[in-house]
């Protein structure tokens, strides 16, 4: 049996989440101990990586509560989805890291790259499912018009939109030796934040928390990270700054 503090540890979440998955009733204890304490066994556990595994594929806990619940959910067949999706996920990223590549090669003038190789990776697919989140977090009526105003650019502005974005992660990553509080990189939050007039303006909450994505959402991570290690957390540090102006 596992208590709330050695099941959090071992599952990378806080005590807080699974008594938020209690109260939900998407994950009860495996027993109630006399003192009060929530105590958790295999089976329970084995829920938990279930759904971290849905949380991951970015399903809301709702619709996980509703999956799992069904009489006939089947953990071995919910396994190999994952497997199918996961996989999915790394061969799509090992694409963006091959496109990181070309364009390092490019820009040291080692390689030339045309216009759709600068954008290999990059999907509408992916922008469809990341706004449906948004609409989760943000105003759904916002975020539909952002949609709009997007699909109606057209392909060629969606690729200089595109391009002017990661202009900026990449001169974002050039002041990195200057430090988020530097003149250079405050300036860059501000151009940023211009940036996404494109799609929507964020207010200084809202700005937070996209930047928060970038650190704690493994997608977005894993997009950052590919461009520079440390550039997530510097994009993070640069924008409480900017928001404590």
């Amino acid at each position: 049996m596992f208590t709330v503090k050695q099941l959090s540890s071992l599952a990378g979440v806080t005590p807080r989440t699974l008594h938020h998955y209690d109260q939900i009733g998407l994950l009860k204890p495996s027993k109630i101990g006399d003192n009060g304490y929530r105590y958790y066994g295999e089976q329970a556990a084995l829920q938990l990586q279930q759904i971290l595994f849905y949380r991951e594929l970015g399903l809301p806990l709702l619709d996980i509560k509703k999956i799992m619940g069904r009489r006939d959910f089947d953990v071995l067949a919910a396994l190999e989805s994952h497997k199918v999706e996961i996989s999915r996920r790394i061969k799509r990223l090992e694409q963006l890291v091959g496109t990181v590549d070309e364009t390092i090669l490019h820009l040291k003038g080692q390689k030339i790259m045309s216009n759709k190789q600068i954008f290999s990776g990059f999907s509408m697919e992916e922008e469809e499912k990341y706004a449906r989140e948004a609409e989760e977090m943000y105003d759904p009526a916002t975020v539909r018009e952002s949609n709009l105003k997007w699909k109606a650019y057209g392909k060629e502005k969606q690729q200089s939109i595109l391009a002017e974005g990661q202009q900026i992660y990449d001169e974002m990553i050039a002041v990195l030796p200057k430090g988020a509080v530097s003149a250079e990189a405050q300036a860059l939050v501000e151009h940023w934040r211009k940036h996404m007039g494109y799609f929507w303006t964020p207010n200084l909450d809202q700005l937070l928390e996209i930047a928060q994505g970038y650190v704690n959402d493994p997608r977005f991570r894993a997009n950052f990270d590919a461009m520079h290690p440390q550039l997530a957390e510097f994009m993070l540090e640069a924008v409480k700054v900017y928001v404590l102006k």
